[in-house]
């Protein structure tokens, strides 16, 4: 089965009415079809904090995680000291980039697993040689 990995931005999009990026991530899921989404605890908990603000949004935020915890159809790869220590190991490799140290964790479990595409408009991933998913309507679709 095909795993994608999901980054922040796409389960922003999804959760946020009005999100710019909803069209190109929900273009993306259905391009992909059936297939095992990999995302992480960190990942999550960016989204949690990214739909913070204003107790409907907040609520929604949470109900999704649980969800997401809950589907047999993502796989979350927990959190640990082993995954901060290696991805600041990454963070403090790449000075010339901006990546955030979720970035590193996310890039670090995608290589562990071998999972090449991703449901991201974040660059970034681009950069470490991964197949970033969501395009805008003014760029070109990619190839799966």
């Amino acid at each position: 089965m095909r795993v994608v990995f999901a980054d922040t931005s796409y389960w922003i999009a999804v959760a946020r009415p009005g999100d710019p990026w909803k069209a190109a991530a929900n273009a993306a899921r259905k391009q992909v079809g059936d297939a095992l989404t990999l995302t992480t605890d960190e990942v999550l908990a960016e989204f949690l904090t990214a739909l913070s603000a204003g107790s409907a949004l907040r609520r929604q935020a949470a109900t999704m995680t649980r969800a997401i915890l809950m589907s047999a159809n993502v796989r979350v790869v927990p959190q640990s000291h082993e995954s901060f220590m290696q991805a600041l190991e990454l963070y403090e490799s790449r000075e010339d980039k901006d990546y955030s140290l979720v970035d590193c964790v996310s890039m670090n479990a995608m290589r562990a697993t071998g999972v090449t595409d991703v449901f991201t408009n974040d660059h970034h991933f681009e950069q470490e040689g991964f197949i970033a998913l969501m395009k805008n309507r003014d760029e070109s679709p990619r190839l799966l």
